[in-house]
Formats: structure tokens, C-alpha cells, sequence
């Protein structure tokens, strides 16, 4: 199953590249040299909404939150947001900024490691893990 954005998704996603935000930059660069061959994509659009970062053959999601998804309603869209992408078997993993400034090298590690857990799941035709929203604080000590 394809994941496909709406029209606004797409526009969305595309100005959300032009305006990463350091972490996410941070992210994006170690995440597209790395060594398990995985290719993943940044902003990319998903039903109504823009995913930090997706890799296709891994039907994972990768958010990065700043201090604003801890305020107001944004936890509880966030948590329709990641429903929805549950729905589509999807799984979401959501790393604090901070952590990902702090223990870049450890983030990376574990997202690379569920992300080619997951692909070769799906290429053997097993069922990956399920489809639910990880919040993954990142190993102690293992990066930066």
C-alpha cells in the first residue's frame, strides 16, 4: 500500500523542506548515509499530513518534536495524526529535539536498526511489529 498525500499534504511538505529546522537537519544528513541501504524521505506527504521523515519499505514515520508538541491541543493531534498512520500500518517513532542535538549518534542507531528490523519483515512477509507510536528516548550514553 502506497502512503499518498492530499494536494494541500503535498504543498505543505514541499515549503516544509525549504524550512527544516536544525535538528531535523541534523537528522536528514546522518540518516541518508547510512549503512543498511535504507532511503528515507524528508516532509513526505501522508493522507492530510507532512511526516518529518518516512522510509517506504519500512512503513516507518520519524517525528522530530520541538517543545511545542508538549503544549496546547497539539498532543492530542498528534495523537490523531499517529492513529491514522496506525491505520495505514504505519508505525511512528518521536524523538524530543533536544535528544536528537544531544545523543545524535544513538538516534540514528536505533532508527536504522527498527527501520531494517522492520523492512526485511515485510520483504520475508512476515508481519512487522505492530503499528503503534513509539516515543524512543535514545540509549544511554550511546551517541554524540
Amino acid at each position: 500500500m502506497r502512503l499518498e498525500g492530499t494536494n494541500n499534504s503535498r504543498q505543505n511538505a514541499k515549503t516544509l523542506r525549504r524550512e527544516m529546522t536544525p535538528p531535523e537537519i541534523a537528522l536528514w544528513l546522518a540518516l541518508r548515509k547510512n549503512d543498511a541501504g535504507l532511503r528515507f524521505r524528508k516532509q513526505h506527504p501522508a493522507g492530510d499530513y507532512a511526516l518529518d521523515f518516512y522510509c517506504a519499505p519500512a512503513r516507518l514515520a520519524i517525528e522530530v518534536d520541538g517543545e511545542v508538541h508538549g503544549r496546547g491541543d497539539r498532543p492530542e493531534r498528534d495523537a490523531v495524526r499517529d492513529a491514522w498512520l496506525a491505520t495505514q500500518g504505519v508505525t511512528v517513532l518521536r524523538y524530543p529535539a533536544r535528544d536528537v542535538f544531544s545523543e545524535l549518534d544513538a538516534v540514528v542507531r536505533q532508527i536504522i536498526a527498527i527501520a531494517a528490523e522492520r523492512r526485511d519483515a515485510i520483504a520475508n512477509g512476515s508481519p512487522p511489529a505492530p503499528s503503534v507510536t513509539l516515543r524512543v528516548p535514545p540509549p544511554p550514553g550511546g551517541g554524540g
